[in-house]
């Protein structure tokens, strides 16, 4: 078994920064291919660690244009979030410090319930190590979706 066939299995065949399906059997050459990415991070130079692994399965495309400037793991088109925060920056502080994070705004209840959702699921795929949870509180006519560490 080669390493993109152990790295795939390992993500499922989703790209980790687009999440959508990788075809194993597209040429390694194709934009769409697939690659390994080896994940580096501010918190990994520091000695901290990485919050996505060492390496995870990407697009050839999605890899090859995270290497200019950070990734960025976007939000769902279908979710109505206001103010979302960047996911990636997000898991690598409660990493490193734990506590609670407000991740966006959302006008009804409805709305957070479904971005939580949505949420939980990816940042378990991005980070099963890190133990998280998504709540909806409820202030000044919105919504607020948080993440947070379990309280130690």
């Amino acid at each position: 078994m080669s390493r993109l066939d152990e790295v795939g299995r390992a993500d499922a065949w989703r790209c980790w920064l687009c999440d959508e399906p990788v075809d194993p059997e597209m040429s390694v050459n194709d934009a769409r291919g697939p690659s390994i990415d080896s994940v580096t991070t501010k918190a990994k130079a520091k000695g901290v660690g990485s919050v996505a692994g060492s390496q995870r399965l990407a697009h050839r495309a999605c890899n090859t244009k995270k290497g200019a400037i950070a990734p960025v793991v976007p939000w769902s088109a279908d979710l109505f979030v206001v103010d979302p925060a960047p996911i990636l920056a997000t898991l690598e502080r409660l990493a490193r410090k734990s506590g609670r994070e407000i991740m966006a705004r959302c006008p009804t209840r409805a709305d957070a319930d479904q971005a939580a959702t949505w949420l939980a699921d990816r940042v378990t795929r991005l980070t099963p190590d890190l133990d998280l949870a998504t709540e909806v509180e409820s202030g000044g006519g919105q919504f607020l979706l948080v993440l947070r560490t379990p309280s130690r």
